[in-house]
């Protein structure tokens, strides 16, 4: 008797053993899966080709044709089409970061006809602030409750019925 519970033990501490390294196995691949950098496209710009078949006095209409709709357009009527391109890499739990962007600015002459074709990277970009907005720190710092509370000190019945002594 006592040989068979022994070799039941074994048996027992062999699937266990098996068990662990299936849930190490597993776990080391989750890992290194997890941890792959994931790299995302957002945006289009035209391909070299495309840029290529343009002229300088193109009109607009036969740039949009020919390259597609730009992402965004300057804001003074007749200025520049931009097509941009960014390339974001995500590694495991961390934010993701830029790591390719490709501006294409399309700029027109005040006719509307083709002038120039420039291609910026992200080596060219620069932070730009577009607004600062800034909260004083008293007003930051005093909730609704604490403001509405602190003037019950300090009103004066006399101001209150406007007479003055």
């Amino acid at each position: 008797m006592k040989h068979e519970i022994s070799q039941a033990g074994v048996k027992r501490a062999v699937g266990l053993q098996r068990g662990l390294r299936l849930v190490l196995a597993s776990s080391v691949i989750a890992l290194v899966v997890a941890c792959t950098p994931v790299q995302r496209n957002h945006g289009y710009i035209p391909t070299e080709d495309m840029i290529a078949g343009l002229n300088v006095g193109d009109s607009r209409a036969s740039v949009i044709s020919a390259i597609g709709e730009p992402a965004a357009q300057s804001v003074q009527g007749q200025g520049a089409f931009y097509y941009v391109q960014s390339r974001f890499e995500t590694f495991g739990a961390f934010a993701p970061r830029e790591i390719d962007r490709q501006v294409l600015a399309v700029t027109f002459t005040p006719a509307g006809t083709l002038q120039n074709i420039a291609r910026y990277g992200l080596q060219d970009g620069n932070v730009v602030i577009l607004s600062r907005r800034v909260t004083d720190e008293q007003v930051g710092d005093m909730t609704f409750i604490r403001q509405l509370l602190g003037n019950f000190g300090r009103v004066d019945a006399a101001s209150m019925l406007g007479t003055s002594e």
